[in-house]
């Protein structure tokens, strides 16, 4: 069961990093090959000059890949946080003496409802990432 649940996040997840990927990512880092590209072009430049050039370029994309990488953070911990309970609860009932197969339904309803209650979080999630991804990308 948990397992299950665990695939229901993980392909919500990667559909909306995919998505992030396609149409904000994605355009990011053309223009900052472009960028970098323009950079190599001016043959006044010195090759500090360059360096310096091409690494202000690649600021926009560093920055969109680490807010993206710190708000999955930030769903997983949240997410594990709650299973977490889960888990303490079925523990704290098994010390209290009920069944096994009760326990384990209990800990399945637990660990489902974490779930649903994340998924449900998602697509604000994504919004979220796709307003401050453009406003990184300007």
């Amino acid at each position: 069961m948990a397992e299950l649940q665990q695939l229901r996040v993980q392909e919500a997840v990667d559909s909306m990093v995919k998505s992030l990927e396609r149409e904000n990512i994605r355009k990011m880092q053309g223009l900052m090959f472009r960028c970098s590209a323009s950079c190599c072009e001016d043959s006044q430049a010195s090759m500090k000059q360059v360096h310096q050039c091409i690494e202000r370029c690649h600021v926009p994309l560093a920055q969109a890949q680490a807010l993206v990488t710190s708000e999955l953070e930030k769903f997983q911990d949240r997410l594990a946080r709650c299973t977490m309970h889960c888990n303490d609860k079925a523990k704290d009932s098994v010390d209290a003496g009920s069944k096994e197969l009760q326990v384990k339904q209990q800990l399945d309803s637990c660990v489902t409802k974490c779930v649903d209650d994340h998924m449900h979080l998602i697509p604000t999630m994504t919004k979220k990432m796709k307003e401050a991804l453009l406003s990184i990308g300007k």
